[in-house]
């Protein structure tokens, strides 16, 4: 109900209870727990004036527009995400590129109660996320440094912030095929990543396994890596790339 409701905000804003009660076809109380759901979460916001009524927030707007874009990718990675969940038990993400960092636009979430919770519409830095850094392996020769600039932020004592480690390292991604991330960004947090291509050989987004850093095996890495490897070729396969070696 609570998708409804942002709908018909993002359709008649600024919307009030009433107006949202009546064109959704919903009891007044209900608009008005999505709507503060919603406000709460922060994808909606009360518009200037006496009377309360709701706008989109810029947040919501900018994954909007994510997902208009993106709704190809979305589709041509959902059935190697679940398979990926379904063989792991954990978070898997999709992320694409935004200027210097990667945002998550779509997630499914592990059952185990100890997860990693990234709002849809949350950016991670590209040279410090594993997602980041499977695309800015895969970016033509240059473009990384000029993605990046010239400094090479620290979020945490594992970030990568030399130049020639992070040329090494991706180097490394192109050669193994995925990306890890051990507390590269935020200090809880492991993932592995592979990157998705388009047609013409592009990075376009990127697919992960994201896991508390406490639950992270010493040994998953390569087993992650060939696994998200797999599923990042699929829907690559399914976005129109053939792969050189494929013929």
């Amino acid at each position: 109900m609570a998708l409804r409701v942002l709908e018909g905000v993002a359709d008649h804003q600024p919307a009030g209870v009433g107006q949202l009660s009546r064109v959704l076809d919903l009891p007044k109380s209900s608009v008005q727990r999505a709507l503060r759901t919603l406000g709460a979460a922060g994808w909606i916001q009360p518009a200037p004036g006496g009377v309360t009524r709701w706008v989109l927030t810029e947040r919501a707007r900018h994954v909007g527009r994510l997902a208009g874009e993106d709704t190809g990718i979305r589709e041509a990675a959902m059935a190697a995400m679940e398979m990926v969940r379904r063989e792991t038990g954990e978070t898997v993400h999709l992320m694409v590129p935004d200027g210097d960092h990667a945002v998550l636009i779509e997630r499914l979430q592990t059952s185990n109660p100890v997860r990693i919770v990234l709002p849809l519409g949350s950016g991670a830095p590209l040279h410090g996320s594993s997602n980041g850094k499977a695309m800015l392996a895969w970016m033509r020769p240059g473009e990384a440094r000029a993605v990046l600039g010239g400094t090479l932020p620290r979020y945490t004592d594992a970030t990568i912030v030399d130049w020639e480690l992070l040329d090494a390292e991706l180097a490394e991604i192109r050669r193994r095929g995925y990306a890890t991330n051990i507390g590269e960004w935020r200090a809880d947090i492991a993932a592995v990543a592979a990157v998705i291509l388009r047609g013409d050989g592009e990075p376009v987004a990127s697919l992960s396994v994201s896991i508390p850093i406490s639950r992270m095996p010493a040994d998953a890495g390569a087993a992650y890596g060939t696994l998200v490897a797999e599923a990042a070729r699929q829907a690559s396969t399914a976005l129109g790339y053939r792969s050189p070696l494929a013929g």
